[in-house]
């Protein structure tokens, strides 16, 4: 996985803990490189101070040309744990006494003149493999005259491991705190912003892909907080307004729906009275003729029997062109304040007189506050457009039509809700959205011209009001219209 600085854990490391580190690690070098250097000038500072002490009596014994002093002088000084060799030279840069292995790095006399003149100095140097430091102080007279040189040399090859164990040390001191930096900084992120930042991502994710109702947790710092909090306030702004968006789409399909329909309705009414004005004058002619020849004929002629199955066709004939003529009238309504209960009851009384159904029981629920209750209707209109909603029921049901009707109270406007259901086979799903189209029936030819439903659609949005086949129940049919009760939204 590629490292990137636009994650903000990488970010983290790259600019907090980096830099943390390269600190660390160059404190770290920097004090163990200090600590070398002061361990190098104490042990020089030891060397040096162990041959200013002796310094004296050799150059007293050289004056006085006492080589035994200088070699017992010597020997002290050797005694030391600190001192790897002592050596003495003279003016001209000879070697004239010794303790320890013989020094290499004055076999030349040059190089003793050359330290003589030039004063104390310390070297570094090799010896036998062991890396030994050696520090040079010329030896004066009363009168400040060069007259040797002393040089005492020390094994550092122990200071040299110690050294590099302290190396060691700190190498391994600063990855275990290297380590743990990270370890803390990477818990510390995790613990304060990386599961808040996880959650935030988690829950954008899952509302990216179409979650409703889920929130961002408001937890972790203030600033996780403040920025979840609008976050919220984002979705549920949106949400509210996919809502509304919704809401107007389907308020504007169901209008678009309803204008469609009126349209179609306006043009079929328009061909339904054209039709009906047009064979209401050869029906009324034929049924004369037909009447008068049955009563000229006798009454056991077959003629009589032909006369009176042609006027119970007629009758038929004439049946549909009244329905026609119901459903192309929309002529202004003639409202009239009357009892609901009553209507409902005069309907019902008819539809049980038309459809001889006696296995057929017809519920009527009414409301408490049914004697109450009054409404501004056309009575004509009304009572076909129930008429028709019952006689299909009744038709339709196996043991049992129920109408129930009530006051709405969660309306803007007072309204009231009349529903007529069956226990009857129900309708296809493939026939509901054509239920109020003029023409369409599902009954058997010449049991029904489709005229019903679509007369009690156009009755029912005349007052105002809005009828609709109720989708939810599993068996059955249930239609469902309500009615303003002041019917001051009629048309």
């Amino acid at each position: 996985m590629s490292f990137r600085l636009n994650n903000l854990r990488n970010a983290v490391l790259a600019f907090v803990l980096v830099p943390l580190l390269g600190v660390l690690i160059a404190l770290g070098m920097l004090g163990l490189r200090e600590f070398e250097q002061q361990m190098q000038l104490r042990m020089q500072e030891d060397i040096e101070l162990v041959a200013r002490s002796i310094r004296l009596p050799i150059s007293t014994a050289m004056i006085r040309r006492d080589v035994m002093d200088v070699q017992q002088a010597l020997d002290s000084a050797f005694q030391l744990e600190q001192v790897f060799g002592v050596y003495v030279y003279d003016a001209g840069g000879d070697l004239i006494a010794t303790s320890g292995p013989r020094s290499p790095s004055l076999d030349r006399r040059r190089d003793a003149r050359l330290i003589t003149a030039t004063g104390s100095q310390g070297a570094f140097d090799e010896r036998h493999g062991r890396e030994v430091f050696s520090f040079f102080l010329p030896l004066t007279d009363a009168g400040g005259r060069i007259i040797g040189l002393l040089q005492i040399t020390r094994d550092v090859s122990r200071f040299q491991a110690y050294i590099a164990q302290m190396r060691w040390q700190g190498g391994v001191a600063i990855a275990v705190l290297s380590l743990l930096f990270l370890l803390v900084v990477l818990w510390g992120y995790y613990r304060a912003v990386g599961r808040h930042v996880d959650r935030l991502a988690q829950a954008m994710r899952r509302i990216g892909e179409g979650a409703r109702g889920l929130r961002v947790p408001e937890q972790g710092p203030d600033e996780l907080r403040l920025l979840a909090t609008n976050m919220n306030d984002m979705i549920q702004r949106r949400e509210d307004s996919e809502q509304a968006l919704e809401v107007q789409r389907a308020q504007q399909a169901e209008l678009e729906a309803r204008l469609r329909q009126s349209q179609k309705l306006a043009a079929i009414g328009q061909l339904a009275a054209g039709v009906a004005h047009e064979l209401g004058t050869p029906l009324g002619v034929i049924a004369g003729r037909a009447q008068r020849a049955r009563r000229r004929a006798g009454a056991d002629s077959p003629l009589t029997r032909e006369m009176t199955s042609v006027l119970d066709e007629l009758g038929r004939v004439e049946g549909i062109v009244r329905q026609l003529l119901d459903f192309a009238r929309r002529n202004p309504l003639n409202l009239r304040d009357l009892s609901l209960k009553g209507l409902v009851a005069d309907v019902v009384a008819r539809a049980r007189t038309a459809h001889d159904r006696p296995d057929v029981k017809i519920c009527v629920q009414a409301p408490a506050n049914a004697d109450d209750l009054r409404v501004q209707v056309d009575p004509v209109r009304l009572e076909q457009a129930l008429g028709n909603l019952v006689g299909n029921a009744i038709q339709a049901a196996r043991t049992r039509v129920v109408v129930r009707w009530c006051q709405l109270q969660d309306t803007a406007d007072s309204a009231v809700e009349l529903s007529v259901e069956d226990d009857g086979p129900g309708i296809a799903e493939e026939h509901r959205d054509h239920v109020f189209d003029p023409f369409f029936t599902t009954k058997p030819v010449g049991a029904g011209t489709g005229l019903g439903l679509a007369v009690a659609h156009a009755a029912v949005e005349d007052h105002g009001g809005r009828i609709w086949l109720d989708r939810e129940p599993q068996s059955g049919t249930r239609f469902v219209m309500t009615l303003p009760v002041d019917g001051e939204r009629a048309s």
